[in-house]
């Protein structure tokens, strides 16, 4: 389905040249307007999302007007007319030289569009001008591969299949340029509509070749770039076959839980570092940790669930409720992670806002300490030592001082007129208030053992 969509969205590329070659780069300060009108008058996101793609397609229009503008010098140029005539002569090296220039430019459509300039001027022949545009259509579909590198193999599929489409095509129609550039001749007379229909055509006939070889060109496709394992491929220790041991059976529980337990703290340290540099791409990745910790939690509990089916001891029912009530509690930081942190750290970055430096070390070691509780928080599930959970409930009050500390340190800022802190107040305490409720439920996995003791009171309130 991938392939077929990118088919299709190459078809529609190719058909966008067809338009523009009407000339109506008139529209582009039309559209800008409009864009720049709608998105400070809206509020909601779906228009600001419409204003955003009416001024992209504005500036699109405009960046091809003044490429246009900009080889009007180059068709009159004799050292341009003589390495057009060298490149006719080499068919392949123009179809390298026309796919750098995509690349370059990272659009197929530029590159078509200053080949129909040349064209007009007579400097690119009816066949070079075939070549060329099969290496514009190769170029193009370059830059998706470079972005996807860092991806995953299902990702990369996608755009090394829509490249590896596009290379058949042009070793398939490369040799047979001079018999196109014929037939193009008796459908159109004016050289530049006769680029313009080689792209529509190489396109359309592209994809009505392919698209019944879909399947085993996806088939192909797959065997290349096969599904690698990682991380979040879900639980690893829920072993089926020690359910009967219920000994066991808790271990490897824990063991999965502490595997969330880590994916949350990457979670957090993806956003510090989101927060301090900027990373839009950390932020991404936030939402598909968020989902992993989801399902590993739910694997957990079901786990735990079918555990229960038969009877066990006290001790052990207990250890079970304490991992789930900690698994229970990592979802929720997660999520508070994924949709209160991120979007935060996403509106900071959106408006282009600092901290300022008072407030930026105050936050690192807000969240410092906080992933420090976690690891301490690990450590419990583990061991239960009393003294460790002692000290991580007796953290609480330290986190209560530090909100309260950082807060009014905030306010005195705020007082004193510092810009950076006028611009980030409410991100500045939102950001507090969302990590004080993080090690509140990571303080929780302390409570169970604590209580055991007897050492944990009911509430803070002083009796009379």
């Amino acid at each position: 389905m991938a392939q077929a969509i990118m088919l299709g969205a190459n078809v529609g590329t190719s058909l966008v040249t067809r338009i523009l070659a009407f000339n109506v780069h008139w529209l582009a300060p039309l559209l800008i307007a409009a864009g720049v009108v709608i998105f400070t008058f809206s509020e909601a996101k779906p228009s600001k999302g419409i204003a955003r793609a009416v001024l992209g397609l504005g500036l699109m229009l405009l960046s091809l007007h003044l490429l246009g503008q900009s080889t009007q010098p180059m068709r009159q140029s004799t050292v341009l007319a003589a390495l057009m005539a060298s490149l006719d002569a080499v068919p392949v090296l123009a179809v390298i030289i026309a796919a750098v220039l995509a690349i370059a430019s990272s659009s197929s459509l530029a590159v078509v569009l200053l080949v129909m300039s040349l064209a007009m001027s007579g400097t690119v022949q009816p066949e070079l001008g075939v070549a060329l545009v099969l290496g514009a259509n190769l170029g193009g579909a370059v830059p998706p591969v470079l972005a996807t590198l860092g991806e995953g193999s299902l990702a990369r599929r996608v755009t090394i299949g829509n490249l590896a489409a596009r290379l058949v095509g042009c070793v398939v129609v490369l040799p047979c340029a001079g018999q196109v550039a014929s037939f193009l001749s008796s459908v159109a007379s004016d050289p530049a509509q006769q680029i313009v229909e080689a792209h529509i055509l190489f396109n359309i006939v592209l994809a009505a070749i392919m698209l019944p070889l879909l399947t085993p060109f996806s088939w192909a496709v797959r065997r290349l770039l096969p599904e690698t394992s990682s991380d979040a491929d879900g639980p690893r220790h829920l072993d089926a076959d020690i359910l009967d041991r219920p000994t066991m059976a808790l271990a490897a529980a824990a063991r999965e839980t502490l595997r969330i337990g880590d994916y949350v703290a990457t979670m957090l340290e993806n956003n510090l570092e989101a927060l301090r540099k900027n990373d839009t791409k950390r932020c991404a990745s936030l939402a598909a940790m968020d989902d992993e910790v989801d399902r590993l939690n739910n694997a957990v509990k079901l786990y735990l669930a079918r555990l229960g089916r038969s009877a066990l001891e006290e001790k052990d029912e207990r250890r079970s409720a304490e991992i789930i009530a900690y698994a229970t509690n990592l979802e929720h930081i997660g999520d508070i992670v994924d949709k209160n942190l991120r979007e935060l750290v996403e509106k900071k970055i959106r408006h282009q806002l600092s901290f300022s430096a008072e407030g930026a070390t105050e936050i690192e070691e807000f969240y410092r300490v906080t992933i420090e509780n976690l690891r301490l928080a690990q450590s419990i599930l583990v061991t239960g030592d009393e003294k460790l959970a002692r000290q991580l409930v007796e953290a609480k009050i330290d986190i209560r001082h530090l909100e309260e500390r950082s807060a009014a340190n905030h306010m005195s800022r705020l007082r004193n007129g510092q810009v950076e802190s006028v611009q980030t107040s409410s991100l500045h305490l939102d950001i507090l208030r969302d990590l004080k409720r993080i090690n509140a439920h990571i303080a929780a996995i302390a409570h169970p053992i604590l209580r055991d003791q007897g050492i944990l009171r009911e509430s803070r309130i002083v009796d009379g």
